[in-house]
């Protein structure tokens, strides 16, 4: 099995040092988030591509490999190839034709050969004996040089001829960890989670940074989506989530500072504690999910009296993008549904919020702020790694029976996000499985039959625990986990 990958452009127009340490890095990259799949992948890298040889595991191995490739960062498309030793003219025509010719059916068609090494025929030679084999077939449209229905790519290497299958899409940008390592603030909507997809599309190392204003609800829908980002965007690297109490400087706003200048006020308290926590960790930026006008506090004028707090770079990738643009990005990519449904919770709303606030007016305000509860927050973070972040989570409780086979009359409730169900389906032996998203859990449990059993399923066993426990709490004694042995840990 073997995958071809062709890199972002931007790659390929750098200098020679540039180029070559973006490659290896993105080379070094799939190794990690391959390995986990088949320690046997091999990727290696030349000038212009690179290259995935695995060994011969069906399409589930296949569809496993894509899967990573069309999520990394630094590719700009990806093709599944057949790889076969190169013989005749004769040879190479048979084996385009068992491959191409059911798919060229009605269809104009044309063939482009890519060649390298030395042989006895040229690539126009190649391209003119498969083409009038495909064309003497007879079920084909034509051949059409021009703008063809469809193009029937060879590559002949050497004594390797390789027959393309598919080529997909990839992310683009720059490999993960070629740029500096940036603190994104993540509140889950719609906004923070996109301008997070960006940074780390563009090769930014994106650590997470949630101020807690006082829902816990709210911190584990956060949680789970930017485990969610990194699992599917970002896992070539391990990251941190920090965690902010902004409890007390909610309270300290509301008793302190005047009802207009709330939502100022509040953001620059946040953007004092970003910088600090940023620089503690080293990263060269701060990133916001801000976007010019979308609400009061982000006018121009606004943003500059919030930036004033900071000596470090803001970086806000959504500044010029408008809501509908950002929403279908958060389509494309699967955050979407954590948006819409995240819970929330924000303690300072001002009624008539100002647009133009003024530097020395909004110093004034902060002049009746006691800093030493910002101090308190800053001090009192709580810092995890992402790979391990919801597992925090179950130190409480942990009442839910888990079991590693289905229940005899149970039905499995697949909770896992509807991209990773599609990716692979959940196999039970003939077990009940309705899938249920987890941000729709809570929606859908209470409408379903309470004389049945239900157990919930993810792959790491930690997202069906917590929502598990939830459900509890909601005083649902019919759920249960399920836990198959084989499942991730």
């Amino acid at each position: 099995m073997h995958f071809v990958i062709k890199l972002f452009p931007e790659i390929t127009i750098k200098s020679s040092p540039v180029r070559k340490r973006l490659i290896r890095q993105l080379r070094d990259n799939l190794r990690r988030l391959l390995k986990p799949i088949d320690a046997r992948i091999e990727v290696q890298r030349d000038w212009e591509k690179l290259e995935v040889s695995a060994p011969e595991g069906g399409e589930e191995l296949a569809e496993a490999i894509a899967t990573v490739l069309a999520s990394t960062p630094g590719i700009a498309k990806f093709s599944r190839v057949d790889n076969y030793p190169l013989t005749t003219l004769d040879d190479i025509r048979d084996l385009a034709m068992a491959s191409w010719q059911e798919r060229l059916a009605g269809k104009t068609f044309c063939v482009r050969v890519r060649r390298g090494g030395t042989h006895e025929f040229s690539s126009m030679d190649v391209e003119r004996h498969v083409g009038a084999g495909l064309f003497m077939a007879g079920n084909t449209a034509g051949v059409k040089m021009r703008d063809p229905d469809v193009v029937v790519p060879i590559e002949i290497r050497g004594e390797h001829v390789f027959l393309v299958q598919d080529t997909r899409p990839g992310l683009g940008g720059f490999p993960l960890g070629s740029q500096d390592s940036v603190l994104s603030l993540i509140s889950g909507g719609f906004d923070s989670t996109v301008a997070s997809y960006l940074t780390m599309k563009r090769g930014l190392l994106t650590h997470f940074c949630f101020f807690n204003l006082g829902g816990r609800a709210h911190e584990l829908g956060v949680k789970e989506v930017a485990h969610y980002l990194w699992d599917r965007y970002g896992a070539s690297h391990r990251v941190l989530f920090v965690t902010v109490p902004f409890e007390g400087v909610v309270g300290e706003i509301l008793e302190k500072v005047d009802n207009s200048h709330m939502g100022v006020v509040l953001k620059r308290m946040m953007i004092r504690a970003a910088n600090r926590v940023a620089a503690s960790m080293q990263a060269g930026a701060i990133v916001t999910g801000e976007s010019v006008a979308q609400v009061s506090s982000q006018t121009l004028a606004n943003l500059r009296v919030i930036d004033e707090v900071s000596d470090m770079l803001t970086l806000r990738p959504l500044a010029v993008m408008d809501k509908g643009a950002i929403i279908d990005i958060a389509r494309l990519i699967g955050t979407e549904q954590f948006a819409a449904r995240m819970p929330e919770y924000c303690g300072v709303i001002s009624v008539k919020p100002k647009t133009r606030a003024k530097r020395e007016r909004v110093v004034r305000e902060e002049e009746n702020f006691d800093f030493a509860i910002l101090e308190q927050a800053i001090s009192s973070r709580r810092t995890e790694t992402i790979d391990n972040l919801l597992t925090e989570e179950l130190t409480a409780g942990e009442g839910v029976e888990i079991f590693a086979t289905p229940q005899p009359g149970a039905v499995i409730l697949d909770i896992r996000h509807p991209a990773e169900i599609e990716d692979k389906a959940l196999e039970t032996g003939g077990t009940e499985v309705r899938a249920v998203p987890f941000f729709e859990l809570e929606r859908v449990f209470p409408t379903l039959d309470t004389g049945r059993n239900y157990m919930l399923y993810c792959d790491r066993g930690i997202m069906s625990r917590l929502h598990g426990e939830a459900l509890l709490d909601k005083g649902f004694t019919n759920i249960s986990v399920y836990r198959p042995a084989s499942g991730k840990s």
